[in-house]
């Protein structure tokens, strides 16, 4: 299994993240997801970097593989002006760029004053959005009428060698069939092995499976616990809402709801490496071939370190055992 990294575009400044990155690559890790928002999910959270920029900036420091977790090329971005950032992303990192899409939040989408679809319209939307960027990565001219989006007379002149692949994000389940159709890769942020079976079963078998997870490095497991709380309460909110509620506002107003408590298993919390390990561990027995573990709070230097001694020779030394 790939032991990446996640940079949080919503908590960390843009000098914070290229350390992170420049950071995880001396650790060991084997690659780098980044997240694509407009806004942060909280006020406590508190930052918003535009993705692209920071890719190009982190390719020059860092030579790790890199893939969006996830970008929606769907309301707030057109799909032609994705394909191109992404074709130059390819280009930037020597082809080491995955292009993570999904359809979506309103936290994110909804800044133009565009009306938020149903989820069957933004799969719908996805579907025919990944169809504009594949097409525009041949470097034709494209012309393109469809039901969600039109292109005329457009080509990108910068390409890659080869195309970016394109990983689909999905939890419910027809993104996961959809991600199985039209996606060279599957997203999912839990452990749950019924999903990924799912993918593999309906056109996904032999296709990649990405995970992630969220984990607070403090000097004690209750110290952890209060810094996840106080930036990624969210994270405890049920069912639809982080993908309706339309601005940060709304989430700090419904994470009124969630308690420290209702957290500790959400998250790997803490310095013992065992509690790491296991959140890693139950990626492994969902099949997932890689999980990207994402720092939560200021001691990123440190949980890098945790993993550089601890974590990442561990797995590795399993792996080993078990080969």
């Amino acid at each position: 299994m790939r032991i990446g990294y996640f940079l949080s575009c919503e908590e960390f400044t843009p000098a914070e993240l290229i350390e992170q990155a420049k950071a995880a690559e001396e650790a060991g890790f084997d690659a780098l997801w980044i997240s694509d928002h407009f806004h942060p999910w909280l006020e406590e959270q508190g930052q918003s970097p535009f993705v692209w920029s920071m890719i190009g900036a982190i390719s020059q420091v860092c030579s790790l593989p890199i893939t969006t977790a996830v970008t929606a090329p769907t309301i707030r971005l057109h799909p032609a002006i994705i394909a191109q950032a992404a074709a130059t992303s390819a280009v930037l990192t020597g082809g080491r760029f995955t292009l993570g899409v999904g359809t979506g939040e309103a936290l994110n989408e909804h800044i133009f004053g565009d009306p938020w679809p149903s989820a069957d319209v933004r799969r719908a939307m996805l579907e025919e959005a990944v169809d504009v960027i594949r097409e525009l990565w041949t470097g034709k001219f494209v012309n393109h009428l469809g039901e969600h989006y039109q292109v005329e007379q457009a080509r990108i002149y910068t390409l890659p060698d080869q195309p970016p692949k394109i990983y689909v994000s999905g939890f419910g389940p027809k993104a996961i069939d959809l991600a199985a159709q039209i996606g060279d890769g599957f997203i999912c942020v839990m452990p749950d092995a019924e999903k990924v079976r799912r993918f593999r079963q309906n056109g996904g078998d032999g296709k990649v499976v990405q995970g992630g997870f969220k984990a607070c490095y403090a000097q004690s497991e209750e110290e952890a616990l209060r810094i996840a709380h106080e930036k990624w309460r969210n994270e405890g909110l049920p069912g639809e809402l982080a993908q309706v509620l339309p601005s940060p506002r709304h989430f700090e107003q419904a994470s009124t709801l969630v308690k420290p408590e209702m957290l500790k298993d959400t998250f790997a919390l803490g310095p013992s490496p065992d509690r790491h390990l296991a959140m890693i561990e139950q990626f492994e027995q969902a099949d997932y071939d890689e999980v990207y573990v994402s720092n939560i709070g200021p001691h990123y230097r440190e949980l890098c370190d945790l993993y550089a001694k601890e974590v990442l020779p561990r797995v590795r030394r399993r792996e080993k055992v078990g080969a």
